[in-house]
């Protein structure tokens, strides 16, 4: 017959204590972490290499998610910004199906209650945004697709708008019919351009002139020249200007001529290549770094 020893006994419970002791951590500093954004605005420019995704998470925690990068990095930087338990997301916007905006989502889906998925409309038959599409019906997720003049009340005083597209969007060139987004928190604001080219980008101004005006500027198109017009950062006028792009990417991402420009219009550029992911904090009246 087995007995256990005094000394077997005392190890069992010392063993106990310690999963307690562990498990109450992660509670309290959950808390904590939560406590600490309260009250604020957070958005992360993850650094998911060649592509684009954004985190935004209100002051009451409510969660969007723009863009997944082409890889499985997006699940690593979502790691960074949200509680260990937290394992839900309210809303993702896919701006276009390119493999660098969407390839990470349906591992997103996979691992996320995800609420609603808007999307551009832009017609894609390639692999990726099959498998984009099978795990949103796979997961029950409501699919919808981005209108001009839509808004979404995030939380108090966060409101998020549709600016593009305006139209059906279904056999348009997929960065042309990438979803633009403006986020805005009291006196603060971003814009979200996708791979918006100039075209698009003068077309906005048009409709919308100063209204465009934003603290903080995501380049369209990771730097390209083939974004990031003139007369767009005029009415923009960032203080910020994000490039989310890799280091040894092919494109040559940034092109000079655009790092040029936003220099002559005085925005403060800032790059996933240097920072890593990059985390604004609003307020409602300034936005920090």
């Amino acid at each position: 017959m087995f007995v256990k020893t005094t000394n077997q006994t005392n190890t069992y419970v010392v063993w106990f204590l310690m999963l307690v002791l562990l498990c109450a951590c992660a509670i309290i500093w959950s808390t904590i972490y939560t406590l600490e954004r309260d009250k604020v605005l957070t958005v992360a420019f993850l650094d998911v290499e060649q592509g684009d995704a954004i985190y935004i998470e209100t002051p009451h925690g409510n969660q969007v998610l723009i863009d997944g990068g082409k890889g499985r990095a997006v699940l690593r930087e979502l790691g960074t910004q949200m509680s260990y338990f937290d394992r839900s997301i309210d809303m993702v916007i896919a701006t276009h199906p390119d493999l660098d905006h969407i390839g990470g989502l349906p591992e997103v889906f996979k691992r996320f209650d995800v609420t609603i998925f808007i999307e551009s409309g832009v017609e894609d038959v390639g692999a990726e945004n099959s498998a984009l599409h099978e795990a949103v019906q796979n997961e029950g997720i409501y699919l919808g697709k981005a209108r001009q003049g839509m808004t979404f009340m995030l939380d108090t005083e966060v409101k998020l708008e549709i600016l593009f597209p305006d139209r059906e969007v279904a056999t348009v060139e997929s960065n042309t019919g990438s979803v633009v987004v403006k986020l805005t928190y009291k006196n603060t604001s971003f814009l979200f351009t996708g791979d918006s080219p100039a075209g698009i980008e003068t077309y906005l101004t048009s409709v919308y002139g100063k209204r465009l005006k934003s603290n903080v500027l995501k380049v369209g198109h990771h730097g390209s020249k083939t974004s990031t017009a003139e007369v767009f950062l005029g009415f923009v006028d960032p203080e910020y200007a994000v490039i989310s792009a890799s280091c040894d990417n092919p494109y040559g991402h940034p092109h000079q001529e655009v790092l040029e420009r936003l220099e002559r219009f005085k925005a403060q550029t800032v790059s996933t290549c240097d920072l890593g992911t990059i985390t604004f904090i609003s307020d409602g009246e300034t936005i920090s770094r």
